[in-house]
């Protein structure tokens, strides 16, 4: 059957589809003033002195470790729950990834078994906002300071949500977003770094433009003949113009699409409170999550049983996802023979259901009934 309930949609309109035809009518479609003024709306919006765009949070992250001064011989301590561009960044930028179990109730790193993990190799720990869902970034901001270590965060599914009353974004020396479109805020793809150090803010920005002194903007404004030099090796990582106005219109939209998640979440939350076999994330006090997915624990459910749930669904045309992979094992790390049972059974046994603004209640209702259906037929002993 086709799929009558995608797993995402992202939400996009009149207002984005206005933006992006004025950016091309003046003509300056590549990074420029758009990209200029949507990193001060990120930089506001999050509570950062700091937002610098990028092309990807993908490549947030690699940029990110780079200036932390990760390389060679260093290694970053993330969880292997994760999707794979986490551990990608760290090997691209020279150093090895160490995979950490998650705690089962929120999918997040488990501070008790990254201690465990620290070794005078480590340089950092990559830690991860799973699905959105704000970590215990006090915890990890103190584990990383009494070793010495950076934090760097992977905010990647993050945008909108908040952890004790501040904006993620606000909270450490380097911070990563994603704008892919099943994020949040989408501008059809993208990221930005927040920081709180100028220091760092001015190397991204000479970093994601292959280490050229002297901006585009710059130059073009200048009424003088300005030959830019490089200064150090960089990466063609930059933002367009496009995207950034797209980002732009859906910042005035976002209060409104955060809200919309929200109802969907608590809706969700109550048709799955009490179930014997279907258990929502746990979301911490002191945490505010933006839903950018919902996912659910299938008690007792390995990867096998949970795919002929999935299927189930898929027969009725309703799209699922696995649980959040675990990158340790993929073939591209298999071959450090990692085993984490907690992070692996968190991710056999969770599907992730359909979450964007115009999911509507009747739908949501086929979801709910199919999927408790689902679990009745294939939990049975």
């Amino acid at each position: 059957m086709p799929v009558r309930i995608p797993i995402a949609r992202p939400d996009l309109g009149e207002a984005e589809w206005t933006a992006a035809r004025k950016v091309i009518e003046s003509g300056w479609v590549t990074q420029g003033p758009r990209v200029a003024e949507f990193e001060t709306a990120i930089a506001e919006m999050s509570g950062a002195a700091h937002a610098v765009a990028v092309s990807s949070c993908t490549t947030a992250l690699h940029l990110a470790l780079i200036c932390a001064g990760v390389g060679r011989d260093d290694e970053v301590i993330v969880p292997s729950m994760s999707f794979i561009a986490t551990a990608n960044t760290i090997v691209h930028a020279g150093a090895t990834p160490v995979f950490a179990e998650v705690d089962p109730a929120t999918f997040n790193l488990d501070i008790d078994d990254v201690r465990t993990r620290i070794n005078t190799r480590t340089r950092a720990i990559l830690l991860v906002h799973q699905l959105g869902l704000p970590a215990d970034i006090d915890a990890f901001q103190e584990l990383a300071r009494r070793h010495g270590l950076h934090l760097i965060e992977d905010a990647a599914c993050a945008i909108g949500s908040r952890y004790n009353d501040r904006p993620i974004g606000s909270h450490s020396d380097l911070v990563c977003f994603s704008f892919h479109p099943r994020k949040v805020l989408t501008t059809g793809d993208g990221g930005m770094i927040t920081t709180t150090s100028a220091d760092y803010a001015a190397r991204l920005r000479l970093l994601r433009q292959h280490g050229m002194s002297i901006p585009d903007t710059v130059r073009n404004a200048s009424d003088k003949v300005l030959r830019e030099s490089y200064v150090e090796v960089g990466y063609n990582y930059r933002m367009t113009d496009l995207q950034a106005a797209v980002g732009l219109a859906q910042i005035e939209r976002l209060p409104a699409i955060l809200e919309r998640r929200h109802d969907l979440a608590r809706r969700y939350d109550e048709a799955f409170r009490g179930h014997d076999l279907i258990a929502p994330l746990v979301v911490p006090q002191g945490a505010s999550w933006n839903v950018q997915s919902y996912p659910v624990r299938l008690r007792g459910f390995d990867a096998d049983r949970r795919d002929r749930v999935m299927q189930d669904l898929l027969d009725l045309g309703i799209a699922t996802r696995p649980g959040v992979m675990t990158a340790h094992r993929e073939p591209a790390y298999s071959h450090l023979g990692v085993s984490l049972p907690r992070s692996e059974a968190a991710s056999d046994g969770s599907v992730i259901l359909p979450m964007y603004t115009d999911l509507t209640p009747a739908d949501q209702s086929e979801v709910v009934q199919a999927l408790m259906t689902a679990v009745r037929t294939h939990g049975r002993r």
